[in-house]
């Protein structure tokens, strides 16, 4: 028997006119991921994304799991392709289920049935096939709040396909369909969280990482690009970009006031994020700040920090707890890599007593003891790029 995976669209459903070019992005970001594991028909039908295996020996755990961070698909299962009649279903049932069947007390079978021009409905189905079950395996009883094996049967136009009860997939539309942004990416839990959440929203995702040599060490940059590989297994792949920050960091140090150290360093990674932006085609920024988490992170602090700004900012964990972000770096994959003891450039020079409720006059003065303007092209000049990620 042939297994096939069946990807179950979401929001592409609701998009009426557009839906086409969701569907066509679709399609091509999951061709890019699976291209690796060998060849695949892939075609669209009744809100579903199906990929065929073309050839003996592909891993359909891993294409499984790579299509389970495609953003733009809701529901996902494995199953097996029938004839549409009776019989046919049900040695497929008992190919597909017979050991843990046999092995079960109780079980119940599920109906869709998308082709209303089958000769029986959903109910009919789902009884015939019970009651073959039963019959090959007596003991059973059907449970159908509780059942030990759930047998789902889906009745589509191209035919009948058997699977157990469909798990949940990345959610979200697909990337490439909302735009493209820049992410500001540094070692911690907030950013990459940030950014996966904006790639959820369609948003195909570059990254800039600001590196402070010697404050900063080689495998802190390392670790970012690795936050930034993990990253890259739901958004695709992502151009990553470092900034060499030392020069602009020890000029803020040595000339302004201590106590808006964090927050001058945050309006100039703005100005170079949004200069790199710029150059690139890319129309907006990402950052990861939650409200009131740090004290660069007030509403006044960020009324600073956009002041500067001539681009939309995007930050996702606005209005998420730390629990929460933490939660979602979890189910990404990027909590273990975020909490490794490797420093970022925000932690240099940090400040002792840093204002919380900064006034833009009084930032922009103490700003304005430097004129940074030569070391802001020098560092945007010397940016240097790289592609991570497969696909």
């Amino acid at each position: 028997m042939k297994e096939i995976i069946l990807c179950k669209y979401g929001e592409i459903v609701l998009k009426g006119l557009n839906r086409g070019g969701f569907e066509n992005e679709l399609m091509k970001n999951m061709r890019r991921r699976l291209k690796p594991l060998g060849k695949f028909d892939l075609r669209s039908a009744q809100s579903t994304l199906y990929i065929t295996p073309l050839g003996d020996g592909i891993d359909m755990d891993e294409v499984f799991e790579r299509a389970s961070k495609v953003f733009g698909i809701t529901k996902l299962c494995r199953a097996i392709g029938a004839e549409k009649d009776i019989d046919s279903i049900a040695g497929v049932i008992f190919e597909r289920f017979g050991d843990v069947l046999e092995s079960a007390k109780s079980f119940k079978v599920m109906t869709r049935r998308s082709d209303k021009s089958f000769y029986l409905t959903s109910p009919e189905v789902s009884a015939e096939l019970g009651g073959k079950i039963l019959e090959r395996y007596p003991r059973l009883r059907v449970d159908l709040d509780n059942p030990e094996v759930t047998v789902v049967c889906e009745i589509r136009g191209e035919g009948a396909f058997i699977h157990d009860t469909a798990v949940d997939g990345a959610g979200g539309i697909p990337v490439g369909t909302s735009g493209k942004a820049l992410l500001l990416l540094s070692g911690g839990i907030d950013s990459p969280v940030a950014g996966c959440m904006m790639a959820k929203r369609g948003v195909e995702l570059s990254a800039i990482h600001f590196e402070a040599p010697p404050y900063t060490s080689e495998r802190a940059l390392m670790k970012v690009e690795r936050l930034a590989e993990k990253m890259s297994e739901y958004c695709g792949r992502i151009c990553f970009y470092t900034v060499p920050f030392t020069k602009i960091q020890e000029e803020i140090r040595n000339n302004c006031p201590e106590e808006y150290f964090t927050l001058i360093m945050r309006r100039l990674m703005m100005e170079i994020a949004q200069q790199i932006a710029e150059k690139n085609g890319l129309q907006a920024l990402i950052t990861g700040e939650s409200l009131g988490q740090v004290a660069s992170q007030t509403m006044a602090a960020m009324v600073t920090t956009d002041a500067v700004c001539r681009m939309p900012v995007f930050r996702p964990c606005i209005g998420l707890d730390k629990k929460e972000i933490i939660d979602i770096s979890y189910k990404l994959g990027t909590f273990d890599i975020s909490i490794e003891p490797y420093e970022d450039c925000c932690t240099v020079f940090t400040p002792r007593h840093p204002r919380t409720k900064p006034k833009l006059e009084d930032v922009e003065r103490a700003q304005s003891y430097y004129d940074f303007g030569e070391l802001i092209a020098e560092a945007v000049e010397n940016t240097r790029s790289k592609m991570i990620g497969g696909y």
